[in-house]
C-alpha cells in the first residue's frame, strides 16, 4: 500500500512529504469568511455585540464539515493572536461531552488549570474569565446542540467560534449556517486523481465521474474509494463503480463504500478493525491495537498503517516513536454496526480485557521508569517485555500525555462496563500513581478527582468499605484545597462511617484528623480540638509516637485560635517531649518555637523569651538557618517590647546574616494562620514563603 494519509471525514489529502492540501468548497470558504466581517443584530442595533461571533458547519458525518472547518481556521488563524483552541463536544459514539470536560479540557490549554470538581457553571465561568481580553479564535467540532456551544461562548466579541454540527444550532442567535452538500465534479474528481494516481483517471475520465456519482461526491466515501483503488493498482475505476451498484441501495454511499472495503480485507485484518470501535475515545495506538486483537505489537502497528492509507483510520500524530491513531467520526457508528452483527459478545468483552491488562501494565512501566532509585522498581523493570518498556522517564512522560483522553476515556468506559471491576480499580490505581509521579498532584488534581469519583462509584456497586473510605477521603482533600470545606466536610464524615465499617485504623483515623481540619477552616475551634483529640487517641493505641506528637500540635493550635493558651502551651509541651524521644531535631526546634509563640500571646514575654532561646539552639543542631533566622527576628521583638533595642539590634543582625537579602521578604506571621500540613510547622513567612 502506498504510504499516504487521508481524512476521511474530509477533503483534506497528504502524501508521505507534501503538506496538506485543501480541494473545492471555494464558494464555502468565502461566504464564511464574509459572515465573519458581516454587522451582526446588536452591531446594527447601535450596540457593541456582547459575545463572540459563531460561525457554523452544518453537514452530515462524511461530508468534510471537520476538514472545511479546519481550513477556514488555517486561513484566518493570523488574525487572533491569541492562538486556536480546539475541542470535539461528541464522543465517537455520538454521546455529547459534558460541559465541564469540555471547558477544564480548555482552561488546561489555556495554562489555567481548572479546579478539580467544580461544577459545570463554576468552569464555563473560569473559561469566559480566562478568555476574556483575548482574541482567541475556538474550533468546537461535532456539536450535538446549542446549548453545548451556548456554554462555552467567550464573552467577547474579539473571539471567533467556529462550530461544527449536523444542522442548525437553535438557540444562538445572528448565527447562518453554512450547509454542505457533495463536493463539486471537479474536485471530486480531482481528490480521486491525488489518491489512485492520475492515469486510472486520465484513461478513463467518465469512469470516475461515475464513481464520484455513485458516491453523491461525498469526501468520505470517494476517500474510502480512493484508498481502495490504490491499494489494487490493477484494478480499474469502472469496476469498483460496477462493485458499488451491485450493492443496491441499502443504505448511504459511504455506508455501501465502507461494506466493500470490509468485505475485501483478509478475515484477520477485518476483525481487527472490528475491534478497533472499543478503543477508547476512538483513540487507537499499536499497543491498543496490539491487545485488542491479541496479535504482535510490530504486527498491530503495519495493519494500522495500511488501515490509514486505506482511509479507515486518521493519523493524529506525527512522531514516529508515539504513532497515534483514531476512528473518524464518520465511519464509527459503521464500525460498530458490522461488529454487534459479526462478533460474540464473549469475544468483545476478552478483547475489551485484554486491551485494560496491557493499559495496566504500561501504566506500571511508564511509573516504574521514574524509580530508578528503587532496586526493587529496577528489578521489576527488568522483568517487563521490551515492547512495554520506556526507554527514558522523558519518552514516559510524553506517552502519558499523548495518551491522557484515552486512558480517561478507558477508566470511565471500564466503569460503566460493570463486569470488569477488578480490571478497572486496578487500571485506576496505576493510572493515578503514574499522574502524580509525572506531573504532581497539584497539576493532575482536576484528572484525579474524576478519577476517585470513579473509584468511589464502582467501591459502592461492589460495597468495597476500604476503597470507599480512600475515595471519599481523597476527595475531600481536593474539595478542601479547593475551598469546598464544607463538601469536605461531608466526605470526611463519610469516610469515617466506612473506614470504621471495614474495621480500618488507618482511615478511621485519618478521617476524624480531617474532619478536625475542616472544623478548623470553618472557625469551629472547639470541635476542631475534640476530632484531633479523638485521632490522637487511635494513634496513642497503635503505638504511633510520630503522628501522635503531630497531632499535638494541632490540638495545640485549634485551643490558640480559640484563645485557650493554658491548653495550647500543654499540648505544644507534649508535642516537644514526643520529638525529643523520637530524635527528631528540626520537629523539636519546630514545637519549642510554636510554644514561643504561645506563650507569648499568654502575656509571658520573659518565659516566651528563654522558650525561643532554647528553641534557636535545637534549630542550630537541625542546621536549619532558616528557622534561627525567624527565631532571631522573634528574640528581636520581644526584646524590644522588654525594652532591650540593643539586644534585639543583635539578633536583627543575626538574622541578616543567615538569610542576606531574603530578609527583606521576611514578615511576622498571623497567629491565627492555620497549619496547613503539620502543626510543628513553624508559621513564619521567612521559613517557606
Amino acid at each position: 500500500m502506498t504510504d499516504q494519509a487521508v481524512d476521511p471525514d474530509g477533503v483534506q489529502v497528504s502524501g508521505a512529504s507534501a503538506q496538506s492540501q485543501f480541494l473545492g468548497r471555494t464558494r464555502e470558504l468565502k461566504e464564511l469568511r464574509a459572515d465573519i466581517e458581516r454587522a451582526g443584530l446588536d452591531t446594527l442595533s447601535g450596540r457593541k455585540a456582547p459575545r463572540a461571533r459563531v460561525l457554523l458547519i452544518a453537514g452530515r458525518p462524511g461530508s468534510g464539515r471537520t476538514a472545511l472547518a479546519e481550513e477556514l481556521v488555517r486561513q484566518i488563524a493570523g488574525r487572533y493572536p491569541d492562538g486556536v483552541l480546539r475541542a470535539r463536544l461528541s464522543e465517537p459514539d455520538g454521546t455529547p461531552v459534558p460541559t465541564a470536560r469540555t471547558a477544564g479540557d480548555l482552561l488546561t490549554a489555556l495554562d489555567r488549570p481548572a479546579p478539580p470538581g467544580a461544577a459545570d457553571d463554576d468552569l464555563a465561568a473560569a473559561l469566559r474569565e480566562a478568555l476574556a481580553g483575548r482574541r482567541a479564535l475556538l474550533l468546537l467540532d461535532d456539536a450535538a446542540d446549542a446549548e453545548q456551544v451556548d456554554a462555552l461562548l467567550p464573552d467577547t466579541p474579539d473571539c471567533l467560534v467556529v462550530a461544527v454540527a449536523r444542522g442548525p444550532l437553535t438557540g444562538i442567535c445572528d448565527v447562518r449556517p453554512c450547509t454542505l452538500g457533495g463536493l463539486d465534479t471537479k474536485s471530486a474528481v480531482e481528490l480521486l486523481s491525488r489518491l489512485t494516481g492520475s492515469v486510472r483517471i486520465t484513461v478513463d475520465p467518465r469512469a470516475a465521474e461515475g464513481l464520484v456519482e455513485a458516491c453523491q461526491a461525498q469526501p468520505a466515501a470517494l476517500m474510502l474509494a480512493g484508498g481502495w483503488l490504490a491499494a489494487r493498482p490493477q484494478a480499474a475505476v469502472a469496476d469498483l463503480t460496477k462493485q458499488l451498484h451491485a450493492e443496491g441501495d441499502d443504505g448511504t454511499p459511504l455506508s455501501r463504500v465502507f461494506r466493500l472495503v470490509h468485505s475485501s480485507l483478509p478475515g484477520s485484518a477485518a476483525r481487527i478493525l472490528r475491534l478497533l470501535s472499543l478503543a477508547p475515545a476512538g483513540r487507537i495506538d499499536q499497543h491498543t491495537a496490539s491487545a485488542l486483537a491479541g496479535c504482535s505489537v510490530n504486527g498491530a502497528r503495519h495493519t494500522l498503517d495500511d488501515f490509514a492509507a486505506l482511509g479507515l483510520l486518521r493519523r493524529t500524530t506525527t512522531d514516529s516513536l508515539l504513532p497515534e491513531y483514531e476512528v473518524p467520526g464518520c465511519l464509527h457508528p459503521l464500525l460498530r454496526a458490522v461488529t454487534e452483527t459479526e462478533d460474540r459478545p464473549a469475544e468483545l468483552q476478552l478483547a475489551r480485557a485484554r486491551m485494560l491488562e496491557r493499559t495496566v501494565r504500561l501504566l506500571q512501566s511508564c511509573r516504574a521508569v521514574t524509580e530508578t532509585d528503587s532496586p526493587q522498581a529496577r528489578e521489576k523493570l527488568a522483568g517487563t517485555p521490551r515492547a512495554l518498556r520506556f526507554p527514558s522517564p522523558r519518552a514516559a512522560a510524553d506517552w502519558l500525555r499523548l495518551r491522557r483522553p484515552a486512558l480517561l476515556a478507558s477508566a470511565r468506559l471500564a466503569v460503566a462496563d460493570g463486569e470488569l471491576d477488578t480490571l478497572a480499580r486496578r487500571l485506576m490505581s496505576q493510572l493515578v500513581r503514574a499522574m502524580v509521579a509525572h506531573f504532581g498532584t497539584q497539576a493532575a488534581a482536576s484528572d484525579l478527582y474524576g478519577i476517585h469519583r470513579l473509584v468511589l462509584d464502582v467501591a459502592e456497586r461492589r460495597d468495597l468499605p476500604r476503597e470507599q473510605a480512600a475515595a471519599l477521603l481523597n476527595l475531600g482533600d481536593l474539595d478542601a484545597r479547593t475551598g469546598r470545606t464544607a463538601d469536605a466536610l461531608v466526605r470526611y464524615r463519610a469516610a469515617l462511617d466506612a473506614g470504621r465499617r471495614a474495621n480500618d485504623p488507618y482511615a478511621t483515623g485519618r478521617a476524624m484528623e480531617s474532619v478536625g481540619g475542616a472544623h478548623q477552616e470553618l472557625g469551629d475551634h472547639d470541635r476542631a480540638a475534640d476530632w484531633f483529640g479523638r485521632a490522637l487517641a487511635e494513634r496513642l493505641a497503635r503505638g504511633e509516637r510520630e503522628e501522635a506528637a503531630r497531632l499535638y500540635g494541632r490540638i495545640a493550635t485549634a485551643h490558640t485560635y480559640a484563645g485557650r493558651y493554658g491548653e495550647a502551651q500543654r499540648n505544644w509541651r507534649a508535642a516537644v517531649a514526643g520529638y525529643r524521644r523520637l530524635g527528631d531535631v528540626a520537629a523539636h526546634a519546630r514545637a519549642l518555637s510554636e510554644l514561643a509563640r504561645v506563650q507569648e500571646y499568654a502575656g509571658r514575654p520573659e518565659e516566651s523569651l528563654r522558650t525561643c532561646q532554647e528553641a534557636v539552639e535545637w534549630a542550630r543542631r537541625a542546621a536549619d538557618a532558616r528557622l534561627q533566622a525567624a527565631l532571631h527576628l522573634r528574640l528581636a521583638d520581644t526584646l524590644e517590647r522588654l525594652g532591650d533595642p540593643t539586644a534585639a539590634l543583635l539578633h536583627r543582625s543575626a538574622a541578616e546574616r543567615m538569610l542576606g537579602d531574603e530578609i527583606q521578604e521576611a514578615e511576622t506571621p498571623d497567629p491565627a494562620k492555620e497549619y496547613a500540613a503539620s502543626a510543628c510547622e513553624i508559621r513564619s513567612a521567612s521559613t517557606e514563603d
